[in-house]
């Protein structure tokens, strides 16, 4: 699995990572990237590190310069327009597997283990699924940890792929419940 968090501009680039490596992956909503979106890429930044892969034209640099201003220290990955073009459409959607797997070898990314520290059993048991304000405690414990609002599913996935701790978990958890009341 891929250490860094691979940030990328909408959905359809997401489908297109996925399939060519295992790693979390940030969507920026292109130009709607706002401070909510911001700090995720700063946490996943501080935790994992982060290699923006953005479309190659006009607005993926100027998105890709965005988040390169406010977050220090990002790697870049790289597409050719050739790579990137299918029917007209230039876009990290349309690369081929290899063509993302080399980008990303090329911004030196880092292999690591999965991680399995958290499963669905820690979230029943802590009321974050199954129970009828899960989604709330999801949400809560999600901006308490940096790591944003997912379901129940993408939440695991985000507190293995962020190497969030039990520790950290159970103290976020603590200062959430202490907000509820």
């Amino acid at each position: 699995m891929i250490k860094e968090v691979i940030v990328v501009e909408g959905r359809d680039d997401v489908t297109a990572v996925k399939r060519a490596v295992d790693a979390e992956v940030i969507a920026v909503g292109g130009f709607g990237i706002n401070a909510k979106v911001i700090g995720r890429i700063k946490e996943a930044q501080k935790r994992q590190g982060v290699i923006v892969l953005t479309d190659p034209d006009f607005a993926g640099e100027k998105i890709r310069r965005i988040i390169a201003k406010r977050v220090p220290g990002i790697k870049h990955a790289y597409i050719t327009q050739k790579e990137g073009s299918k029917d007209g459409d230039i876009g990290v959607e349309n690369a081929s597997p290899e063509t993302i797997i080399r980008a990303l070898q090329s911004a030196k990314c880092e292999i690591k283990d999965k991680r399995e520290e958290f499963n669905v059993q820690d979230l029943i048991f802590f009321g974050l699924t199954g129970d009828n304000k899960a989604k709330e405690r999801r949400e809560a414990l999600g901006r308490e940890l940096g790591i944003g609002y997912s379901n129940s599913s993408q939440f695991i996935t985000r507190l293995n792929n962020y190497g969030i701790t039990r520790e950290e978990f159970i103290e976020a958890l603590k200062r959430i419940e202490i907000g509820e009341k």
